[in-house]
């Protein structure tokens, strides 16, 4: 009897944990996404006033989860390698979570996610995306007087604030097509010379690791040479000698498809810039920040 009591006594004990163990789990990641920066409510202020502008237009091409080893895959992307060698490039290290919205907050404020009060986490569905409350390029060019546009995805529409951002042109998916769309609406604004800032965004480099397959599917190579083809229709509407394009991503992807964790593939990004004012060269490692 003792015997089975002592089992019994350890099977309740492991039911125990592992109860004890799910919620503490649960808490942890209702945490993340319920986390806001200590100065959500009193945001820090703005940056200095810039000095006069070297580029008459700067673009940037976010390209979500694209890996450094297709960045620099000449027979992948082609075009992106070519920019590379008339440009600057360097390798970005990023932080934790190695989630979308966390990056792309870092990369907009210039800090990590504890003070940026972008989404700690991926939120789960739009209607829990918010502004960023603080200082973004965004509100620095408005501050400059200067015009900005986006084309991307919706989430965007939630977390830039709007009377920061000029005009944009956003879609809903996450395939080639909704490229197509963010490609041509970044073409159209660039052409039209109202702005001096545009952001596009593009997805399905990111939809191949996570639904086709990872990085190890053909699929993947595929979807790169795709951007890559409208990496080169985008700048194909600048002028270098007067406008500057930025092109990098958020985060890696894991070799089987997705990120999040601190695999070393996820934790390094692409980066490129071509254009006016830029000393061409590798520069090596860069924080994201």
């Amino acid at each position: 009897m003792k015997k089975y009591r002592w089992i019994l006594l350890g099977l309740i004990a492991s039911i125990g944990i592992a109860i004890t163990c799910y919620f503490w789990a649960t808490n942890l990641m209702a945490s993340l996404y319920a986390y806001r920066s200590p100065f959500s409510s009193q945001p820090l202020a703005g940056g200095l006033p810039a000095n006069q502008p070297v580029a008459r237009q700067v673009v940037a091409i976010v390209v979500d989860g694209l890996r450094v080893d297709t960045a620099a895959d000449v027979s992948i992307m082609p075009f992106l390698n070519e920019l590379r060698q008339q440009g600057a490039s360097a390798v970005v290290h990023s932080g934790l979570p190695s989630y979308s919205a966390p990056s792309w907050s870092v990369l907009v404020t210039g800090a990590w996610p504890d003070i940026s009060d972008g989404p700690a986490m991926n939120p789960t569905d739009l209607e829990s995306y918010y502004s960023w409350t603080q200082d973004n390029i965004y509100a620095s060019a408005k501050r400059a007087g200067l015009s900005s546009a986006l084309a991307g995805h919706d989430y965007f529409k939630f977390l830039v604030p709007s009377d920061d951002l000029t005009e944009a042109a956003f879609t809903q998916e996450e395939t080639d097509p909704a490229d197509q769309k963010n490609a041509a609406a970044a073409v159209r604004f660039i052409q039209s010379g109202k702005y001096q800032y545009v952001y596009v965004h593009l997805l399905q480099v990111d939809y191949a690791g996570h639904y086709e397959g990872g990085p190890i599917d053909p699929h993947w190579n595929a979807a790169a040479t795709r951007v890559d083809a409208l990496i080169k229709q985008v700048v194909g509407s600048l002028d270098l000698s007067k406008d500057t394009v930025l092109i990098y991503s958020d985060h890696g992807q894991i070799k089987a498809g997705g990120h999040g964790g601190q695999d070393p593939d996820v934790m390094i990004q692409p980066f490129i810039m071509v254009g006016a004012g830029i000393k061409p060269g590798e520069y090596g490692d860069i924080k994201q920040v």
